[in-house]
């Protein structure tokens, strides 16, 4: 049987069943963070699977009680009408040119990001860097799927942070626009974990083992995910990069939200993309 929800509310239910004695759920695949937030509720179980021989360290937390299956990475994407060769941006400092002002555009719920890249560059350094990128007028959009379509229509020219399996699914289709990963390139993880009590443990694991395998990454690749596996190749992992610390998103969301608000929301409340 199969649940499918917004990672929250994955988190909502599990936890809530839990508390209520009853442990329906076998094995859980959701957002990075939301897994983060199973863990420390003490409702996942450690465990192993042959496939992890092909598996990037980052694929995994310290503690391993989940382990991502499939990545989102952050990059830029640009429409190649629009931005020519010499233009394009080689570093997230070149996003500040006089060329792209009005011109750039931001998820507007990518809070995890924008945390993960000042606490990189340096809080006083970063948060320098976005509010030069702030004054440099971005167009605030809501979604990365919507952030794709744009950039390929030509409505906006270059978008910050898009998760570049989105920008790859209609370029593939003919539209003018390509991905690039800058340095730092930032990962949010979906993970798949064990439950801990689970009624069906060896059909968890199993399902787990399935997923993580060469078959199981490669629907994921033809489906335009973002395989964790190195075993699949993929142009779409093809590149140096880190992982969000899941810390920003449960532990110091507010003070990120805030920061994230003030800079290119007017103060509005933060609506983050429904995954």
């Amino acid at each position: 049987e199969l649940w499918r929800s917004a990672s929250e509310r994955v988190v909502q239910r599990a936890v809530a069943e839990a508390r209520a004695g009853r442990f329906t759920c076998d094995v859980v695949e959701t957002n990075g963070p939301e897994m983060e937030a199973l863990y420390r509720e003490g409702l996942l179980e450690p465990f192993q699977s042959p496939p992890f021989s092909d598996l990037p360290q980052a694929a995994f937390p310290k503690h391993r009680h989940y382990v991502a299956d499939r990545f989102n990475f952050f990059t830029i994407a640009y429409n190649t009408r629009l931005v020519k060769p010499d233009e394009v941006p080689g570093s997230y400092e070149d996003l500040l040119h006089p060329r792209f002002v009005g011109k750039i555009g931001l998820e507007a719920g990518d809070v995890d990001w924008f945390g993960a890249m000042v606490k990189r560059m340096g809080e006083q350094k970063g948060l320098a860097f976005f509010r030069k990128l702030a004054a440099s007028k971005p167009q605030v959009r809501s979604g990365h799927t919507l952030m794709g379509q744009l950039v390929a229509s030509g409505e906006i020219a270059l978008a910050a942070n898009i998760y570049n399996h989105n920008a790859e699914r209609v370029a593939v289709r003919g539209a003018p626009i390509k991905w690039k990963a800058l340095t730092p390139t930032f990962g949010r993880p979906n993970a798949i974990g064990l439950a801990r009590r689970a009624q069906h443990p060896h059909a968890g694991l199993l399902f787990a083992d399935f997923l993580l395998s060469f078959e199981g990454q490669t629907i994921l690749h033809d489906r335009n995910r973002v395989p964790a596996s190195r075993a699949v190749k993929s142009s779409l992992n093809d590149f140096p990069f880190e992982m969000i610390d899941p810390t920003i998103t449960l532990d110091e969301d507010q003070k990120w939200s805030q920061l994230w608000s003030d800079l290119f929301l007017k103060g509005q409340r933060v609506v983050r993309e429904v995954e």
